[in-house]
């Protein structure tokens, strides 16, 4: 029952005070990250700053209150961007916030049916692959506000969109492309000058205050959305019908599958970096209650932050007090300083996603993946010139479609259905001489590796070898750790094929899978237990005593 019980109910038990100011520090902290980076993905997603914001507080709050991990930080990021985006311009705000709270529906039943572990078995190359692609599409899509380019709308298709910045990259606006490079380089060096507080933040301060005091005609929040308001949302029920539901069933799905794909991502990262264990299960549901929350007052979808989370980390975060204490720092800033948000320059905001996507990027890992075997290349590649091209649904369904169909195709080449083979040096086996004493009277195959519907063919056509008029058959099963039913299908037309030629069907070294699913199917009753036989040795003794009796009556 500890699956469905919050880590902060577990993590409080021996709680001090010296963890709890270090979770206030850390928390603090991660706030000021979250900061810049709440409002520039609010905007880039297509809606207001605040909206970022909001995400930020009410999701990421609830995500540490109820999640399943010590010390992971939920809100928006950068890997919902591109889904959002689409889904306003689709569907519009309120379609986006129905989407919102049907993921956490979604999200919410993944959790409490168990699926959280089935997470894992996502390839690497596929989140790779659709990662390096977000990165890519969040670039491109910065490049407008980065040079402050005069567009009037921004295609939302990847090739179209960079044939309008070529076209109208005479538009260049100096001031705001300087403003833009000047955030970029602060940035990338400041850490150098001190790693606690985020360059983000000091980038944002820097080139506000110049664009300010030096009445620069650089494009700004509050020039693009005019005053910000600094009181919270109320609650908001979206427009409910059937008909919106079922529009809106697919872009939800996406949202849910995006977000527990990325939350537990980052909780077994997290885990690695604190020697934890988080619980999955318990982790969906507080991120489907998130979402949920979020949509009601008007927020965007919010998930695991892998960048926030290791801040919080480094920090001295140990506790989901830290990620409790982030949303409320971040919500004090909102109360106070909110209209001050308006004088933010777009170039920096743009700057600042820009060094997101390169972070997102993993370009080490995906140059990596470059030079392992070809069916794990062809799926990273696949999976990254999809989500790039056309969307990240298509991309994850076409990834892990073609994953599949190329582990199906190495299980089958690794599996093998061949005449016994003599093993040196294996104790209780048979030895050379014995294996070449086996006549037309007594056939003995061995069957290596996982026995499933893409070895079946493969038996069938092996066993095709068979001289009818041999007497027995022996199959070896010890190296068979599970079977399907495709390979128990062929297991059973083998055995109406010895019927029919009267030869005697033997197995010998049944694991403990094969031979149930055979028991339940009653195929042992029907051939009989005698015919089953520890090794395979015991086996030809059998088939040899019988043949002599035979012979003797003959």
């Amino acid at each position: 029952m500890s699956t469905f019980i919050p880590k902060l109910f577990t993590t409080l038990k021996g709680y001090n005070k010296e963890q709890f100011f270090s979770d206030v520090t850390a928390g603090i902290i991660v706030a000021i990250i979250a900061l810049p980076l709440s409002i520039a993905l609010g905007i880039s997603s297509g809606v207001t700053p605040e909206r970022g914001l909001f995400t930020a507080i009410i999701a990421g709050f609830i995500i540490s209150l109820l999640g399943g991990s010590r010390v992971l930080i939920g809100g928006p990021t950068g890997a919902f961007m591109v889904i959002v985006y689409g889904i306003v311009m689709q569907y519009g705000l309120d379609g986006l916030i129905l989407a919102t709270m049907m993921a956490g529906v979604f999200l919410i039943l993944m959790g409490v049916l168990k699926l959280g572990n089935l997470i894992k078995f996502m390839p690497y190359p596929i989140t790779t692959g659709f990662t390096s692609g977000i990165a890519v599409v969040i670039f491109s899509s910065q490049i407008k506000d980065f040079f402050g380019l005069t567009i009037e709308t921004v295609p939302t298709e990847f090739v179209e969109k960079w044939r309008v910045y070529f076209e109208n990259f005479n538009t260049l606006h100096m001031e705001s492309a300087l403003i833009g490079i000047i955030a970029l380089l602060i940035i990338i060096f400041w850490p150098k000058v001190n790693k606690k507080i985020p360059g983000s933040l000091i980038a944002l301060i820097v080139t506000t205050l110049i664009v300010t005091l030096g009445h620069l005609d650089v494009p700004t929040i509050g020039s693009k959305f005019g005053v910000l308001s600094s009181s919270f949302p109320a609650p908001h029920f979206p427009e409910i019908s059937i008909e919106r539901l079922q529009l809106l069933l697919k872009p939800a799905f996406t949202i849910a599958m995006l977000g527990a794909i990325e939350s537990l991502l980052a909780c077994v990262v997290s885990d690695g970096m604190i020697g934890g264990k988080h619980r999955s299960n318990m982790e969906l549901v507080a991120q489907g209650i998130a979402n949920i929350a979020s949509g009601l007052f008007g927020g965007i979808p919010a998930t695991g932050a892998i960048a926030r989370t290791a801040a919080n980390i480094k920090n001295g975060g140990r506790t989901p007090v830290a990620g409790m204490v982030h949303a409320v720092v971040l919500l004090l800033i909102v109360l106070i300083f909110m209209p001050l948000a308006q004088m933010i320059p777009l170039a920096s905001l743009a700057a600042i996603l820009i060094i997101v996507a390169y972070n997102m990027s993993e370009w080490r890992e995906f140059l990596g993946l470059l030079s392992a075997p070809k069916s794990d290349v062809i799926v990273l590649l696949v999976t990254f010139f999809l989500t790039v091209a056309v969307d990240l649904v298509v991309a994850i369904q076409f990834g892990i479609i073609l994953a599949a169909f190329l582990f199906v195709k190495r299980m089958s080449d690794v599996a093998e259905v061949n005449h016994l083979m003599y093993e040196a040096g294996e104790e209780n086996d048979l030895t050379a001489e014995e294996l070449t004493e086996q006549t037309k009277n007594i056939t003995i195959y061995e069957i290596n590796g996982p026995f499933f519907f893409g070895i079946a063919d493969k038996f069938i056509n092996t066993l095709d070898e068979v001289q009818y008029d041999t007497q027995y058959l022996i199959i070896r099963m010890r190296n068979v750790p599970a079977m399907d039913a495709t390979a128990y299908h062929g297991i059973k037309r083998l055995e109406k094929l010895c019927k029919t030629y009267k030869i005697e069907l033997l197995f010998s070294g049944v694991n403990e899978q094969p031979y149930k699913m055979m028991q339940q199917d009653g195929f042992i009753e029907r051939i009989g237990e005698s015919s089953f036989f520890d090794s395979v040795h015991e086996a030809k003794a059998y088939a040899e005593k019988k043949l002599a009796a035979s012979k003797k009556s003959a």
